[in-house]
């Protein structure tokens, strides 16, 4: 008898300790096989880096295919290019298809630049820090802008759910332009859909709000919130300040020599508008479990799954899916299929609690939100020179973990100590 077939679909941060954690889990009683569209993994938090050359891409990557091997989940890097739920069966670019049992869908989004003129990498006036591809690109238009500076916007548009890379990389920038004694010719300004600074897609975590603004105040750094940007040209963006009830309250036209905005996200074409599987935007639909209602063979991790914002804002803004939150999602789907292969019910559930760490390049903010959206029983942020450290500790660990092929959870261990001693001992 054919063992039954469990394919993760996306490598991505979430996707491949997921497979890791749930062959471990199953052991030999199913076939697990990853589906991705490269063979390269990238530990997407240190794209700030990447952007300003502290880090080089191939120092946060990882070859995939021996570990898998190790590992014997098997591997293909043709990508998906379209999921046909009723069937069963994910279509792959090279025509040919993978037949499954359960599919787990970590595939992060699909990076909306087109929505709004002008904007990203692909044929407009904005560099991105989204995939490490762009950042260094990004880094590429860096070296061109300190050789002839001027004035620098950075932000998240209207739709944005993930903000954190935002503050990071404009203060990234602010350290590494003293560092080379032209901040004082580069002024820079802050634009985001967010109501306000430090509300981080959360409505803030602790004191987010007034330490976000004290660095950037501290850094000269101006800001605009409640932000939609209209359009982006060569060189200047024209935003527009939204008020409470949705009319335009000002406008603002921002030269700028250098821009990094961050997207809205949407679901990947591959899962994008099948009924029952997906929301609007075209990300996944789960339950408790995290398992679709109208497929349960399928389940979902990450950035592709739905969440809702936390509350009405004047800007559209979208929930971020965290590192806990996606390990914890991981946790859940590999106890589920492990006790739905035994013949049980499902009943494994996520925490979605976040963890985070800003790095500014001399110091930074972290928070930890428990659970991620309020009302909380841990609601804490705090800031210092030991967050960088903190940061680089996490990088090392977490390549690590994934060259090893190690599933070991390690966020609740990062929230105890960054709460307790503030720093880690790796």
């Amino acid at each position: 008898m054919d063992k039954p077939k469990i394919v993760v679909l996306g490598a991505g941060l979430g996707g491949t300790i997921a497979a890791y954690e749930i062959n471990a889990a199953v052991k030999a009683r199913a076939e697990v096989m990853m589906v991705s569209d490269s063979e390269t993994y990238s530990f997407v938090p240190s794209n700030p880096w990447v952007a300003v050359r502290w880090r080089e891409p191939e120092a946060i990557q990882v070859h995939l295919p021996p570990i898998f091997a190790k590992k014997r989940i098997g591997f293909t890097a043709v990508g998906a290019k379209r999921l046909h739920a009723s069937e069963k069966r994910l279509e792959l670019n090279d025509g040919t298809s993978v037949n499954y049992d359960y599919l787990v869908i970590s595939t992060g989004p699909d990076l909306a630049f087109d929505e709004i003129e002008g904007l990203g990498p692909h044929g407009g006036h904005t560099v991105s820090i989204c995939q490490t591809a762009h950042a260094s690109a990004a880094a590429e238009a860096f070296d061109r802008f300190v050789e002839n500076p001027g004035p620098i916007v950075v932000g998240a548009v209207q739709g944005a759910s993930c903000y954190g890379p935002a503050y990071e990389f404009a203060l990234i920038l602010d350290t590494e332009l003293r560092r080379r004694k032209i901040r004082d010719k580069v002024p820079m300004t802050f634009v985001t859909a967010e109501p306000y600074i430090g509300h981080l897609g959360l409505d803030g975590v602790g004191d987010t709000k007034s330490l976000l603004e004290s660095e950037m105040r501290e850094r000269h750094i101006k800001w605009i919130t409640n932000a939609r940007v209209a359009k982006v040209d060569a060189g200047m963006m024209h935003v527009e300040e939204i008020a409470e009830g949705g009319a335009v309250a000002k406008t603002h036209d921002l030269p700028f020599s250098f821009s990094m905005m961050l997207p809205a996200f949407r679901g990947v074409p591959a899962v994008r508008d099948i009924a029952g599987l997906t929301n609007p935007r075209g990300f996944i639909l789960v339950d408790k479990h995290q398992r679709n209602p109208a497929f349960p063979e399928i389940f979902a991790l990450g950035v592709c799954v739905a969440i809702p914002p936390t509350g009405p804002t004047p800007v559209p803004v979208g929930v971020p899916k965290t590192g806990f939150m996606i390990e914890s999602m991981v946790t859940a789907i590999a106890a589920n299929l492990d006790m739905i292969l035994d013949g049980k019910e499902p009943t494994a559930e996520a925490t979605w609690n976040a963890v985070c760490l800003a790095d500014f390049g001399d110091g930074g903010v972290a928070f930890v939100a428990q659970p991620q959206i309020p009302p909380r029983n841990v609601n804490w942020a705090a800031s210092g020179k030991w967050v960088h450290l903190a940061k680089i500790g996490f990088e090392k660990y977490f390549l690590r973990k994934v060259r090893k092929g190690e599933s070991e959870p390690f966020y609740e261990k990062l929230a105890l100590q960054v709460m307790g001693i503030r720093k880690l001992r790796m």
